[in-house]
């Protein structure tokens, strides 16, 4: 029974994917869209930046070359497989892993980061229920 009033519930007025204004430069006004909307639009700020996000994997090339070139294919090869068997360790997720293994093998524990100073993982005020963790990777959550 309708007596001509207007709906309680809200309607959109219309139908469609929003899109984010740009500012007057071709760039989106954070403010509006907010800052991350910006971000993959602009690309590397500098010539660096792609060498620095690839350090550690060109690092890496360079270094089983060269002790393919002095102790042959062998030395490679094991390493290769050591990294794979330390990085299936499994742990209880809700249990945090420094990956001590990994780091050894790779030579970052000597490396002094961001991370290491500002986002231990002791410090974190994160608290997890074990119980639904394990549940939810089971999938029963």
């Amino acid at each position: 029974m309708s007596f001509g009033l207007p709906s309680v519930k809200v309607k959109p007025e219309h139908v469609g994917n929003v899109k984010i204004r740009e500012g007057p430069y071709g760039v989106p006004d954070p403010f509006v869209a907010g800052v991350g909307a910006a971000r993959p639009k602009l690309g590397t700020v500098h010539p660096l930046e792609a060498s620095e996000r690839n350090y550690h994997l060109n690092e890496e090339k360079m270094n089983m070359a060269m002790l393919r070139n002095i102790q042959g294919l062998h030395a490679p090869l094991k390493l290769t497989m050591e990294k794979k068997f330390c990085s299936k360790v499994g742990r209880l997720p809700f249990l945090p892993s420094s990956n001590l293994q990994m780091e050894v093998l790779t030579g970052r524990y000597l490396d002094i980061g961001f991370e290491d100073i500002l986002n231990p993982r002791d410090l974190s005020e994160v608290g997890v229920q074990p119980h639904a963790v394990m549940e939810r990777s089971f999938g029963l959550l």
